[in-house]
């Protein structure tokens, strides 16, 4: 059995708790929170629901502890401090900030003999392998990833994170247009922006100044700056009635050509149902790769692409060649 703790319970770690009675060879062995006081968390599982700064007290009773918190407060700060003390599996998502992030956890899972998995998910995540697979494969070409339609639960984070917002949702949408290009053959070079639109829905607290949320969300960087940004201001009422699901999906897709004579196509694409339960079963996947890990005695953070497939499966693999 791998003894799992849940590090934060929102979504994503609502997400986890229903992923562990899935997985019978987990077990769910408390969820920590910040939240003041501790009783105001209502969790399903039959199990104690502990404050973070009483963490330490549980050294030694979980094996894998499931980083929940989101990437642009959270995970900074909780990640390399969580590393000191137990194996960890988070799904920190700012792709441009990901080495200086690996490099913070790796310093103290490796000072004190841990394991952490770090940006898992499914992007980054799976299609972080997809890309590797198919450049791999058909070095001779270009590989283009596209997210959604759907919720991002990153950016909406990132947007309730600014001052004067009391909710938002997120919903990130491809151009049809680039991506037919691709499929018809093409190699374009496209920005970001020629990608994917933004479309932002946001609840603003009372008396606050909606001009200078929407400025500071669409020249957010590393989230929208990038991105054509459309910011519609709803109440709280219409956020809950018409945006409260998380579906998302996305796609990768790969152009190369293996002679001139041959283009080779390679696509990879999931259309979920839920965003977090989603992302929470892939976390789940990875906390078991990562006791595996520790008991063979390594140390130290890994992304998806340093972790053998093979630690992921419950059962026997060969049934899988």
């Amino acid at each position: 059995m791998t003894k799992i703790g849940i590090c934060g319970y929102g979504n994503l770690g609502r997400g986890v708790e229903a992923a562990v009675l899935k997985n019978p060879d987990m077990e769910l062995v408390a969820v920590f929170t910040r939240r003041q006081p501790v009783s105001a968390l209502k969790i399903k599982a039959n199990v104690p629901v502990v404050h973070v700064d009483d963490a330490p007290q549980w050294q030694g009773k979980i094996d894998v502890m499931i980083m929940c918190g989101g990437s642009a407060n959270d995970l900074p700060v909780q990640g390399p401090a969580m590393a000191r003390m137990f194996n960890t599996v988070d799904s920190y998502d700012t792709h441009a900030k990901i080495p200086e992030y690996f490099a913070a956890v790796d310093l103290h899972a490796r000072e004190n003999n841990r394991v952490s998995i770090v940006s898992i998910g499914w992007d980054p995540g799976l299609f972080s392998l997809m890309r590797l697979y198919m450049g791999a494969v058909a070095p001779c070409g270009q590989t283009y990833t596209f997210w959604g339609p759907g919720v991002s639960q990153g950016h909406s984070d990132a947007i309730r994170g600014v001052q004067g917002v009391q909710g938002a949702t997120q919903y990130t949408i491809p151009v049809e247009s680039a991506v037919e290009r691709i499929r018809n053959g093409e190699n374009p070079e496209l920005t970001a922006r020629q990608k994917h639109t933004r479309l932002c829905y946001v609840v603003a607290e009372s008396g606050a100044d909606k001009t200078r949320i929407e400025k500071e969300i669409v020249e957010m960087p590393n989230y929208f700056s990038d991105y054509d940004t459309t910011v519609h201001f709803i109440t709280q009422e219409e956020l809950q009635a018409n945006h409260g699901t998380l579906p998302h999906g996305g796609k990768v897709i790969h152009m190369g050509e293996t002679s001139a004579d041959n283009k080779q196509m390679i696509e990879f694409s999931i259309k979920l149902g839920s965003n977090p339960e989603f992302t929470s079963s892939i976390l789940l996947a990875y906390a078991r790769a990562a006791h595996r890990l520790a008991l063979k005695g390594e140390c130290g953070a890994r992304t998806i692409l340093d972790v053998p497939p093979a630690l992921l499966a419950a059962n026997e693999t060969w049934s899988l060649l």
